[in-house]
């Protein structure tokens, strides 16, 4: 990159010459005041307070969108240029309220510090004054004050630019001007998702959390930094603690890593769960037939009984053990360990089983390696972006923001997903197939490129395997075939291949729209069989980049807690790794295969498993027919399950452990981008309630297990890095400020931004020449729809914290299903009516959602709601690989109740 060499305030300065003034006189350590800049935006020049003067040049320049020239001098503070400033803020504060003492914004206003800094005379300039309405805004989450407003068009900017959501603007002219919504309507009644990203740019207290009002002053705050507890992305956030040991709001610093200060509805506002009155507070045991509070005492040994006694009596193969993918990393490694060590059971598996089993299993076949190849900050400079079975804008929607910040910069987008998505109405392609015809699909692209000849010939004979067997199962599948079936058209396939194959740097981003399939692993293949032929893999911004759907499932395969392997992937089967962790634990560990959740689930309904410990997770809510899940449930001798809530699971259970949520405990997540972050206390356990990896120590020590003794989980990851070679290099120390991406193998490596750069982790990659598998259930004439599932914006999983955040309870209140408005005729249905989804498992009358977001004969549905569960209807047919259900396809009927 280009440098330039400036002086600022007499300074020698080496810079970037695409930085402008603002940013060098940062990095040479002189501040510059600005209003309406804000480093995730684009340059304004609106506000004038970061005017400079510049030698040789006539006036003031703005700082913001200047860039430097070489040999340019530059003062950024003189008595003319304080003379200025001071003019501007005298103008701004002419007509703006004065009322800092009550204003919540106090101590953290821009203008309120700048006026201070300058010294303004408050009655200098007299005149016409604005006298806005109140704005009585219905949202319970973002305040609005126009009277507070400067005009800096922060908000509208980053509603815009970052976000895309374009639900606000200038209103007026001249001195009439305001931000406003269209028609001053609700942002409920607008494009707003709510994210309070208007909030977090607003340098005034014109806009502000409507849930923090009166509770707490910036200068009266503790902020403690920790990672969001929702999706994978694991944006790094501050929670805000009152000095009643109160959370009264979230933020997260411009600058900070993966997330850059932007937060979505639910990392920004959903966090009222966390001391909800229906959080657990003591564990409760079953007695009768009613559960009831007992002491932590009576609760550990009732259950440690009853599960050495079901040992004694069944083996060690009857006990299964469920870790979650909402815990930490200590966690679920402990949870393992427990299983393991403590029981000598094998039957260890978690919540990854539901969503990512077929790509850590799909993606260790092909590359060797299960994991997602590339970083977030990558997606920005990418030529192309392939997004496959994801809503990224909903799911993921830090990532979704990347991907929109890099199409602005001319990045083009191809999008396969049966619904018109956000990002799909706006792809250069969108492939809309119909659901589980992906390989085909892919198929039929790798054919135009091999065809074509617009493959990366050198790429494939250095680094891959198995070309030929690719070569001759894609060239039976023409586009013109796969069209027929997937029913898109065949050019747009044509064009797609081309367009990936062309680009220069492109990425793959997939989800659980192409793992949770019959041949979800098949699917998770093709994308890497894609990514080798055309070369896009170890590079930077390429690679093929699963996102994970909970904030530590990561994590939470990593650590272990799988029925194959241990820590680090280390085969459970491996002797010489069975040996090592057997000497570390003191015990001899179980060196076979255990049970899958989904195993589990059948041999508890065969009576072969007799007690589950589910820790974090409601498998009545997340596993398909559910109906079938309970049934199994109720045979069990014995049923534990650990959570913050009385989960649907913990509703049938025998004993139930009070845990502590994410903003109670310390620990580490691991993002989907392999980050291993940090988790941190910020107030005291709700009631009696516990951190999770305490009461698993607390079960260990009950039942005379004596390698289970920690003060803190610091501890535990010194003892699971030791055994593990990816994480020998991460200390809590080493990710105090910004997290460490795996592997790291000592204390000298920096960690691995993207995976596979010069050699796969294998070897060669290997191509597999997968052929089409239909779904398990198909319509007919009973059950003429296919209905698939997905997540929404503002709800995350089965709804255990969202649904109990009134923010997001408000602006998605019930479960809906969406139909396209030519089915909806048919059956006589308008949108907002009752509708009634039938499948060969069961029932559940919602509302309609009618449009065009799906094609004619598809069904889609959220499965967020206890009291209306879609996985009631799902199917539960598995991939013959992992285990993993097949929730995105099965026959529906779709009636008028």
């Amino acid at each position: 990159m280009k440098e330039a060499t400036v002086y600022i305030n007499g300074k020698k300065v080496i810079v970037s010459s695409h930085m402008t003034i603002l940013k060098a006189a940062k990095s040479a350590g002189f501040s510059i005041p600005h209003l309406c800049n804000d480093k995730r935006l684009e340059p304004y020049g609106a506000c004038r307070m970061c005017i400079v003067e510049i030698k040789g040049v006539n006036g003031f320049v703005a700082a913001c969108h200047t860039k430097v020239r070489d040999g340019m001098e530059i003062t950024t503070d003189s008595e003319d240029i304080r003379a200025k400033r001071k003019f501007i803020l005298e103008l701004l504060l002419s007509d703006h309220p004065r009322d800092c003492v009550i204003c919540d914004s106090d101590g953290n206003c821009k203008l309120q510090r700048y006026a201070y800094e300058y010294g303004v005379e408050l009655d200098k300039y007299n005149g016409e004054t604005h006298s806005f309405e109140k704005v009585n805004d219905a949202n319970l989450l973002v305040h609005r004050d126009p009277a507070k407003c400067i005009l800096c068009g922060r908000c509208v900017r980053i509603c815009d630019e970052v976000v895309g959501a374009e639900a606000i603007d200038f209103a007026n002219r001249g001195f009439k001007a305001q931000i406003a919504t269209p028609y001053h309507v609700s942002l409920l009644d607008t494009t707003c998702e709510l994210c309070g990203q208007c909030v977090s740019s607003c340098p005034t207290g014109s806009l502000s959390e409507k849930m923090a009002i009166g509770k707490g002053r910036a200068y009266n705050l503790k902020k403690v930094r920790t990672t969001c507890p929702y999706c994978g992305v694991g944006c790094t956030f501050d929670i805000n603690v009152n000095d009643k040991g109160k959370i009264i709001k979230i933020t997260s610093e411009t600058g900070s890593v993966p997330n850059n200060g932007n937060l979505c509805v639910k990392g920004r506002f959903a966090y009222d769960f966390i001391e909800h009155p229906e959080r657990l507070r003591k564990p409760l045991m079953k007695k009768g037939d009613k559960l009831v509070e007992v002491e932590w005492d009576e609760a550990i040994s009732t259950a440690c009984t009853k599960m050495l006694a079901i040992k004694e009596k069944y083996g060690a193969e009857s006990l299964g053990f469920v870790s979650s993918c909402r815990c930490t990393n200590e966690e679920n490694y402990l949870m393992q360990k427990l299983a393991r060590a403590v029981f000598g059971s094998a039957n260890i598996d978690q919540c990854a089983r539901t969503c990512h089993a077929p790509t850590v299993a799909g993606l260790s076949m092909s590359f060797g390696s299960g994991a997602m190849t590339n970083s977030i900050e990558e997606i920005s400079a990418m030529d192309l972006i392939f997004v496959i079975g994801s809503n990224p804008t909903e799911a993921h929607p830090i990532i979704g923001m990347e991907m929109k910040r890099a199409m602005r910069r001319g990045a083009q987008l191809i999008v396969v997903d049966p619904r018109r998505t956000w990002m799909a109405e706006r792809a250069s392609v969108h492939l809309a197939l119909k659901p589980g015809t992906d390989v085909p699909l892919m198929n039929a692209m790798m054919h135009t490129i091999i065809s074509e000849d617009i493959y990366d010939k050198e790429f494939v004979q250095k680094r891959t395997e198995d070309f030929d067997k690719l070569k001759e199962m894609v060239l039976t599948w023409p586009p013109e075939r796969a069209a027929l079936l997937c029913q898109v058209e065949a050019e747009d396939i044509k064009k797609a291949a081309r367009m990936y194959a062309k680009a220069d740097k492109a990425g793959i981003f997939y989800t659980l729209g192409l793992t949770e399939h019959i041949c979800g692993t098949d699917n998770v293949r093709s994308t890497a069989n894609l990514a080798m032929l055309t070369g896009h893999i170890g590079r930077e911004s390429t690679g093929v980049n699963p996102l994970r759907g909970q904030n530590n499932v990561q994590g939470g395969c990593d650590m272990g807690a799988l029925p194959d392997v241990f820590s680090g992937y280390q085969k459970v089967e491996d002797p010489a790794i069975n040996e090592k962790f057997s000497k570390a634990y003191g015990v001899k560990l179980p060196d076979k295969k255990g049970y899958t959740i989904t195993d589990m689930i059948e041999k508890a309904d065969e009576g072969k498993i007799k007690a589950l410990f589910i820790m974090g997770e409601d498998n009545l809510m997340s596993e398909p027919d559910s109906g079938l899940v309970k049934q199994a449930f109720e045979k069990l001798e014995l049923l534990i399950v650990q959570d913050i809530f009385l989960s649907e699971t913990a509703k049938i259970a025998d004993v139930v452990f009070a845990a502590s949520s994410y903003a109670e405990k310390d620990g580490t997540f691991t993002n989907t981008e392999r980050r291993v972050q940090r988790v941190r206390k910020a107030i005291e356990p709700v009631g009696d309630s516990r951190p999770d990896w305490q009461i698993l120590c607390n079960i260990a020590k009950e039942v005379g297990y004596d390698k289970m003794t920690y003060n803190h989980p610091s501890q535990i990851w010194d003892e699971m890095a030791q055994l593990t070679p990816i994480f020998a290099g991460v200390s809590y120390e080493r990710i105090e400020k910004i997290g460490l991406q795996w592997p790291c193998f000592d204390f000298d490596h920096c960690g691995t931004k993207f995976l596979h750069e010069g050699n796969f982790t294998r070897g060669k990659g290997k191509f597999f020449a997968l052929d089409y598998r239909p779904p398990a259930e198909e319509p007919n004439d009973e059950y003429p729809f296919y209905l698939t599932t997905g997540r929404i914006l503002y709800h995350y999983n089965v709804g255990t914290m969202t649904l109990r955040s009134k923010g997001t309870l408000q602006k998605a209140p019930e479960n809906f299903c969406e139909l396209n408005f030519h089915d909806a005729q048919k059956i006589g249905v308008r949108d907002g009516e009752k509708v009634k989804i039938i499948t060969r498992r069961g029932e559940l009358t919602v509302k309609a959602n009618v449009g065009e977001k799906v094609r004619r004969g598809r069904l889609w549905m959220p499965f967020h709601y206890p009291d209306s569960p879609t996985n009631l209807l799902t199917n539960s047919a598995f991939d013959d690989i992992t285990r993993t259900a097949e929730y995105k396809v099965c026959a529906a009927r779709i009636v008028k109740p």
